[in-house]
């Protein structure tokens, strides 16, 4: 069962299931004006946050590398990637099928290599050496079983000593269900957006926490 999460003044936050998350994302886009961009910029900079909290002191020091999908969840992950890099930390990006990203992970790619952020391919991934691994592969859409660079990216990570933070939801868990279909990230810790989620089961997503977009 999902841990509740409170706020600082003790209000449980409602957890919600995928349906909601897709009604509140185009809520936020269409009604109330934020805009996919300035959202996906807010993830990012919040999961860059988050990842140095786990590093601690030596976290400029330590190797970070961020696996990244085609959709929103990889573009965060490729902003927070920026927000590392900016802070001269030592982060790598490596992206399942460059060509094919989304609109907006696009834009996040085109300024995160015109601030000459590091990317790599899928056959780089067994020369690293991470100590922390960032999981922006498979977002709140999991459709069916992970797959193709998907499935390597997360068997990589699942096979590394390094720490691994997710996300959103760890790649591969049904964020309604907690299901696992197929192979899933292990996460160390998770944060997710907005709201948490029905299926962020506790033995699933380690550490959980909240991140506001």
């Amino acid at each position: 069962m999902l841990s509740q999460l409170k706020t600082i003044s003790g209000i449980i936050v409602p957890a919600i299931a995928t349906e909601q998350i897709i009604e509140i994302d185009r809520i936020a886009v269409e009604e109330t004006d934020p805009n996919l961009f300035q959202m996906m910029e807010n993830a990012g900079r919040n999961l860059a946050l988050s990842a140095i909290d786990i590093l601690g002191n030596a976290w400029q020091k330590a190797n970070i590398v961020v696996l990244s999908g085609i959709g929103g969840n990889g573009g965060g992950g490729i902003c927070a990637a920026r927000h590392l890099a900016n802070r001269n930390g030592n982060v790598k990006v490596c992206i399942t099928n460059p060509e094919k990203l989304k609109e907006v992970s696009t834009y996040q790619h085109k300024i995160y290599l015109s601030a000459k952020g590091l990317e790599i391919g899928i056959n780089d991934l067994p020369n690293e050496k991470p100590d922390l691994i960032i999981d922006a592969v498979i977002g709140y859409n999991l459709k069916s079983v992970p797959r193709g660079y998907s499935l390597e990216m997360i068997n990589w990570a699942n096979s590394q000593p390094a720490k691994i933070l997710s996300l959103d939801v760890p790649s591969g868990v049904n964020t309604t269900t907690g299901d696992t279909p197929g192979a899933f990230i292990k996460a160390e810790r998770t944060l997710t957006l907005a709201l948490p989620k029905i299926g962020l089961l506790p033995e699933l997503t380690g550490d959980l926490y909240l991140a506001d977009i």
